[in-house]
């Protein structure tokens, strides 16, 4: 699968220590070379703000290099979190020349941690009852991904006024995120009784059949329960990683209540095992 990148700062755990007038170091890079930043735990997240910049870890196995690469255009900013969650920053700029290849970044620069240090056990107890880092997180990066604007093709289906299309499919670390749009063309409120995606099989044999198998979402992101009239709105799937054979394709489902205004639209595993 492609490897996807995330751009956004937003991405900063809240958990994050406060810093106050922190100066952050430029590092620069290039279009023509790799420049390397070596990290004191292995990387677990890269995140760089802008798409001229381009920031590779390996997601299968955490390491403690990445590797950064730039195209000419504005500078910006990039954050990376180690396995322990310690936070670095650093602004990042293109330039043509390069004097500097490699970077070895010591610990006393992570500028927090992405968890609060507690020494109270008490309060550390209900700290971790009260957060769910991995909701944050889903949230955040969903949040983000309904303000980009990216597309992985034509993926709609019509029926009575009704528009589904499933903009964007991104894989980032163990999931999927599936992002969807509805639109209510008609003259009545669409009121949804389910969105489900299913992995349909096609059978083969003298009696050829179609197996479906529904995949529970992890998260789900602004799911609407109704669709009023001449509205729109767009909304992400969480889902676990998955990738599919020539012979099988993913089926996005949306059912109306209490209506017959339902849509099944075919996702080609092109789309599945090439995400952005």
């Amino acid at each position: 699968m492609k490897k996807y990148m995330i751009i956004s700062a937003l991405i900063i755990s809240a958990f994050a220590k406060a810093q106050i007038n922190v100066a952050l170091d430029t590092i620069y890079a290039n279009d023509t070379k790799n420049v390397a930043l070596f990290f004191p735990e292995p990387i677990r997240q890269g995140i760089t703000g802008s798409d001229n910049f381009v920031f590779s870890y390996n997601r299968e196995k955490e390491q403690y290099f990445g590797l950064l690469q730039a195209k000419p255009g504005k500078e910006s900013n990039l954050l990376v979190v180690n396995r322990n969650g310690a936070i670095f920053s650093y602004i990042v700029r293109y330039k043509k020349q390069l004097s500097k290849l490699n970077y070895f970044i010591p610990l006393s620069n992570s500028i927090g941690n992405e968890k609060p240090i507690v020494t109270d056990s008490i309060q550390a107890e209900t700290s971790e009852k009260s957060i769910d880092n991995r909701t944050y997180y889903y949230h955040k990066f969903c949040s983000y991904l309904l303000n980009r604007n990216q597309r992985i093709g034509r993926t709609k289906k019509r029926n009575e006024g009704i528009v589904l299309s499933v903009e964007n499919i991104v894989f980032d670390k163990e999931e999927l995120y599936f992002v969807i749009e509805i639109e209510n063309n008609s003259t009545l409120d669409y009121d949804v009784n389910f969105l489900n995606l299913s992995i349909e099989t096609r059978q083969k044999g003298k009696r050829k059949s179609l197996q479906s198998l529904y995949q529970e979402p992890i998260y789900k992101h602004h799911f609407p329960s109704k669709i009023t009239e001449g509205k729109m709105v767009r909304l992400v799937y969480v889902m676990p990683k998955f990738s599919l054979s020539n012979d099988r394709r993913a089926i996005l489902e949306l059912n109306e209540k209490d209506g017959e205004r339902n849509i099944k639209l075919n996702i080609s595993h092109r789309y599945i095992n090439n995400p952005n």
